[in-house]
């Protein structure tokens, strides 16, 4: 099986910066090789929406366009980890953001089969 851990969430002001990190593990893990690592992000009310997308090995990377600009995604192969560094936040960025693992790729939550338990951020005005 296969574990992600997210962490790094908290309570900012508009403006602020904050970096949340996911740390894979499990035996299976090894073969994330060819996997992307995703972080989404759900509001209350709203559905899961992708934010910020990379491939483990060759590190391209996408974004949602309300996050481009603003969000960095990157990779640590030697600790296991994807990072999601956060600029300029805006209320609207308060959200649960999960990290995400997926053979498939893509943007869709159902491409994705491992996530993780989420971690609340929360920007004020």
């Amino acid at each position: 099986q296969v574990q992600l851990v997210e962490s790094g969430g908290g309570l900012v002001q508009a403006g602020d910066s904050l970096r949340l990190s996911c740390a894979a593990s499990g035996r299976t893990f090894s073969r994330f090789s060819n996997y992307k690592m995703a972080w989404f992000r759900q509001a209350p009310g709203k559905e899961r929406a992708f934010v910020s997308g990379i491939r483990w090995t060759v590190g391209t990377t996408d974004y949602a366009d309300s996050v481009k600009g603003r969000f960095t995604i990157s990779r640590d192969n030697a600790k296991n980890t994807v990072n999601l560094q956060m600029n300029s936040l805006k209320p609207e960025d308060t959200a649960v953001y999960y990290c995400a693992a997926s053979s498939r790729g893509g943007t869709s939550p159902g491409n994705y089969v491992y996530w993780g338990q989420g971690t609340q951020v929360t920007v004020s005005s």
